[in-house]
């Protein structure tokens, strides 16, 4: 990137799943005639569709998007990946826009776009499987209490009901026998553009009959047939996410159908407590309701005066 994105500004736009974010950036979109880069770490894959709430038809059309549909399931993505290939996207867009759009509910993936991301040292093969194993055979509890021995700092800090990311931690620190927070940037990359933050949020009672209402739709359009589709897949990390497990384990028979959707409703809502509790660490995130009748007008002021 160069001189010439010093005056370009990236308009992030995060919150919990359905707080209306797609909405909002379609309409901002069009205002400000640009494009919207997805930050929805599901969304990349082309054989998760209902499952993801994915955009409507008319609302890709409604505004150019970008990854969306852009990988398979079989394929390996990073948030490593996903900044580098972010950046040389921006700088593309930025040639032709002034303002372009990040939105999306993926944490990891928006800090890794606007902050950088940590470098980490390679790490032994056959740890990662090794943990996985013993996460499978004795839960995530085993876990949590390696990661607060090794390294208190990032228990602190971790989601510490994520495996992947204790997995993650727990494998660099058995590779170099340093702790995980050791390896992780004292402060944000410099960007050379500007960057403007949202986030929307709603009553938590409306946020919630919206994601009840949500999954029953998904039911309603072919939620069950498509999960039954990607059977062959269920053992890929992409498939580990609310809204599938649930109904894979109704066709294991572990639970009913009625159970399996309520379990749904419930494990969304619990997702999106923990969206909330990342991006209200986020400082220069300007927390806006979804459901004000002046949303976008309030954007555009604080993007004008940022």
């Amino acid at each position: 990137m160069d001189d010439k994105l010093a005056a370009k500004t990236l308009v992030v736009i995060a919150g919990p799943t359905a707080s209306g974010k797609t909405a909002a950036a379609i309409e901002l979109a069009n205002y400000y005639d640009t494009a919207i880069i997805s930050a929805d770490s599901r969304q990349f894959y082309r054989e998760m569709s209902i499952g993801t709430a994915k955009p409507t038809d008319d609302e890709l059309a409604a505004a150019q998007h970008f990854f969306i549909n852009s990988l398979s399931i079989t394929e390996g993505f990073t948030a490593g990946d996903y900044e580098t290939q972010a950046l040389e996207l921006l700088n593309k867009l930025f040639d032709e826009h002034d303002y372009v759009l990040l939105v999306g509910g993926s944490g990891l993936f928006i800090k890794a776009v606007c902050e950088g991301f940590d470098e980490f040292p390679d790490t032994e093969p056959g740890i990662r499987e090794a943990l996985n194993s013993e996460f499978d055979k004795q839960g995530i509890t085993g876990l949590q209490e390696k990661l607060k021995l090794a390294d208190p700092i990032y228990y602190s800090q971790v989601d510490i009901n994520n495996p992947q990311r204790l997995i993650r931690a727990l494998e660099v620190f058995e590779s170099t026998g340093k702790p995980y927070s050791s390896f992780r940037k004292s402060g944000a990359a410099k960007r050379p553009f500007r960057v403007v933050k949202f986030g929307l949020t709603l009553p938590r009672e409306k946020l919630y009959r919206q994601i009840n209402n949500r999954v029953d739709e998904m039911v309603k359009t072919g939620l069950i047939e498509e999960v039954r589709s990607l059977l062959p897949y269920r053992h890929l990390n992409a498939l580990n996410t609310v809204g599938y497990s649930e109904i894979f384990d109704y066709f294991d028979g572990k639970t009913d159908f009625d159970t399996a959707i309520e379990l749904i409703k419930r494990n969304t809502r619990r997702f999106a407590k923990r969206q909330l509790t990342w991006f209200g660490r986020d400082r220069e995130i300007n927390w806006l309701q979804a459901d004000n009748q002046n949303l976008i007008a309030e954007m555009i002021s604080a993007i004008k005066k940022s």
